[in-house]
């Protein structure tokens, strides 16, 4: 049997291997609980990233930002110079206060962070989007957040409308200006920012449905920036060179590029900037900068074990990958070390919803356990719910996750309908999300519920189809989306990008999925593609080729 722990109630046992209540059928973390400040002590995000930076302070003349394609390198003595006086510019010279909405719409740079940091300081909600957005999708954010300021750039100022305190380029000499010389009096010390204050409007990635604004606040960012940080848990046997040096691929309007944002700055690290992902470009920037640490998304494991451009760069540097937003496959991550054999590859699970970071795998012990996106984070909770019955199931069942804890959003803003829809009255996140825990608590991902493909009396995860297409040497990437069928339903249709010089055909595609699924699972529809159409985090779009395959059936795109 297993070990046995009470809970807080005397009268509820937590099983310490899966972390599982049979009272409750509540999962609980068993990790050991986070160092939070008390909920009552007013305290901005930045105010808290700081405070640990300070704990532990790097060299002043460490670099701390890194443009990646220009080598230009902000110092940590200059970015806190620049937020500070940022901030008071920004507080004598407009109106902006505690709880209004800026809008940010501008590529990754070395000014995007101070000005994250100084409008946080203020208790001013930073909305930041993708700069290359259609004008119809901006138009929709701009509508949820409802700004009363913009920040963009010379190239993306022309998407925005007339807001009440204008738009300022963050490219003008005058934006420069405001970060390096102070102009009045900054009065900072009069600007109070609880943690229940708003932070963030953080946009969904809108791969099931239309995007939605996420409201964070100060404390979910503080939460998640206050875990310990996996990277440094036992790599290289616990040996790890004094400072990290992070390349972050992911766009800072991405929570998963933001909070990795706030956890460089919080731990003294050395951040690269990409401004646009070029795979080329990566390796470069590992070799030059002597990188140590890369988030990914899994269609970049896949291409880095399998382009053979890995082995003419200097890769030594590089210790971890961290990888989110989808499981990966068991065959992928063997094909990944035998090209990288020191890199360990660090899974983990989160939402926009979740402030990312919700589950993940620390050390090689918990690595080792590929199909896995690890255990709950600290402070975490979460029921498998039965999406039919609504009962919470134990381990080794199938159901919807549900998550609870510090992390979870406020709610989507300018939409009711959605939040009373996703968050459950006792503070439960329903994340959409077909998984399980098994006897040791580790979490599995098997599909969006959305996207399981109904096929006549059985249901098939696209996930599970896509990693066996992605292990075929023929094959560089792949989707599977359901096209619908009179007899059966829906079938599985695959979007494939073949290898360069690869003429495999649709009928060896479907033989090579047929040998290795029951028959129910079988894809039945095969279409070639140049790229498969991506989030900025990696999730396959899978909208659009549903839409796609729709109206022209099977062709080409």
């Amino acid at each position: 049997m297993a070990d046995r722990n009470p809970s807080l109630n005397a009268a509820h046992f937590v099983d310490l291997r899966s972390g599982f209540c049979p009272q409750t059928k509540i999962f609980r973390s068993l990790r050991p609980p986070l160092l939070i400040p008390p909920l009552s002590q007013p305290l901005s995000v930045t105010e808290h990233a700081l405070s640990l930076l300070q704990s532990s302070p790097p060299p002043s003349n460490a670099a701390v930002l890194v443009d990646s394609n220009s080598g230009v390198h902000l110092s940590y003595a200059i970015f806190l110079r620049q937020i500070r006086t940022l901030a008071s510019n920004l507080k004598a010279l407009t109106s902006l206060s505690n709880g209004q909405v800026a809008f940010i719409l501008a590529p990754t740079s070395l000014e995007v962070p101070v000005l994250y940091f100084a409008l946080l300081s203020l208790g001013v909600i930073i909305s930041p989007a993708n700069p290359i957005g259609s004008d119809s999708e901006i138009s929709h954010q701009i509508r949820l957040s409802e700004p009363v300021i913009a920040f963009a750039t010379s190239s993306t100022a022309s998407k925005l409308p007339k807001l009440q305190l204008g738009t300022v380029l963050i490219d003008s000499p005058a934006f420069l200006s405001m970060m390096t010389e102070i102009n009045r009096s900054d009065g900072l010390a009069d600007v109070k920012v609880d943690q229940s204050d708003s932070a963030a409007i953080l946009y969904s990635s809108g791969t099931t449905g239309r995007v939605k604004g996420v409201l964070l606040s100060h404390r979910n960012l503080i939460v998640v920036n206050s875990s310990p940080n996996p990277l440094l848990s036992e790599v290289n046997n616990g040996e790890t060179e004094p400072r990290q040096v992070s390349l972050c691929l992911l766009p800072l309007f991405h929570v998963f590029g933001f909070v990795m944002l706030l956890r460089a700055i919080s731990r003294g690290e050395t951040l690269v900037l990409m401004q646009k992902f070029d795979f080329v470009e990566m390796l470069s920037a590992v070799e030059k900068f002597r990188v140590t640490y890369i988030p990914v998304s899994p269609p970049l494991v896949v291409a880095l074990a399998k382009s053979e451009l890995v082995a003419k760069y200097d890769l030594s540097s590089l210790q971890v990958l961290g990888c989110g937003g989808a499981p990966l496959g068991k065959e992928v991550i063997e094909k990944f070390h035998q090209k990288l054999p020191k890199v360990e590859i660090i899974q983990g699970y989160g939402l926009t919803e979740s402030t990312a970071g919700a589950a993940r795998s620390m050390g090689p012990e918990e690595s080792s356990n590929t199909k896995s996106v690890g255990r709950l984070s600290e402070n975490m909770e979460a029921m498998i719910v039965d999406p039919a019955s609504g009962e919470a199931l134990p381990p080794g069942h199938r159901g919807e996750l549900w998550l609870r804890g510090p992390g979870i959003m406020k709610g989507y803003v300018g939409d009711a309908d959605a939040t009373t829809e996703t968050l459950h009255p006792d503070g439960w996140l329903k994340t959409g999300d077909l998984c399980y825990f098994d006897s040791d608590g580790f979490l599995y991902i098997v599909d969006r519920l959305k996207e399981l493909i109904k096929y006549k009396a059985y249901q098939v995860p696209p996930a599970e189809l896509e990693h066996l297409l992605q292990s075929n040497p023929e094959i560089i990437d792949a989707a599977v989306i359901p096209y619908p069928d009179e007899d059966a339903g829906e079938i599985p249709m695959a979007y494939v990008v073949r290898k360069p010089g690869s003429n495999v055909t649709e009928a060896q595609v479907i033989d090579f999925i047929a040998k290795q699924v029951a028959p129910y699972k079988k894809i039945r529809r095969v279409s070639f593609i140049d790229a498969i159409p991506k989030s900025p985090a990696g999730k396959i779009l899978r909208r659009e080729l549903t839409q796609h395959a729709r109206s022209h059936g099977s062709n080409k795109l």
